[in-house]
């Protein structure tokens, strides 16, 4: 069984997290069903951006990276509090395990930025949010690192990045895909309906 840490900060967006439990979650009852995802925070409660409260499946200090081959992290609104947990060196030190160990990383919108300050992308391709005029790619670059501003979808060795919430599910497959195989990923997107 392959598992999937879906890494929450609080401030997080429900629909980015969603993609990977749905994807993830279809595979295991669709799909060649060898994935399983497990949601892991900071805290015991989590309020995502627009205020819905998720109470995830482990903290973050329960965490043996030994046991997992994939890290996902939805990405988050500021107002909400997201950067508060995202850039805390609990948070930041679980990205520095997975990439060290060359396990799969995958990042929706800004959840590339916990990813720059960790160092883990220094002189590597990445990508983040592109609206709002680039305030956050500009971010991302001021971590040293080599920001593809038109590409929605950016992988560079064993992370993935994306410029927006609606690379979501693009992520989601390409992460099981990885895990898995193209047939599989195929079969599941089928299931879907994609």
């Amino acid at each position: 069984m392959k598992k999937v840490l879906l890494l929450l900060a609080n401030g997080f967006e429900a629909v980015e997290a969603s993609v990977f439990t749905d994807v993830i979650g279809w595979n295991e009852t669709d799909g060649d069903g060898s994935t399983k995802l497990v949601t892991v925070g900071l805290r015991e409660k989590l309020k995502c951006t627009f205020n819905f409260t998720v109470i995830p499946e482990m903290l973050i200090n329960e965490v043996n990276v030994d046991e997992f081959d994939a890290l996902a992290i939805p990405g988050g609104f500021e107002e909400a509090g997201f950067y508060e947990d995202a850039y805390s060196e609990d948070f930041l030190n679980i990205i520095r395990e997975f990439d060290k160990a060359g396990k799969i990383i995958a990042s929706i919108c800004v959840g590339a930025l916990p990813l720059g300050k960790s160092g883990v992308l220094v002189n590597r391709n990445a990508t983040t949010y592109n609206l709002n005029n680039g305030i956050r790619q500009r971010e991302l670059a001021e971590f040293k690192v080599n920001v593809l501003p038109d590409e929605p979808i950016v992988i560079d060795k064993n992370i993935i990045t994306s410029y927006n919430p609606s690379t979501a599910f693009p992520v989601a497959f390409k992460l099981l895909e990885m895990l898995t195989s193209e047939e599989n990923c195929n079969k599941v997107k089928c299931k879907m309906g994609f």
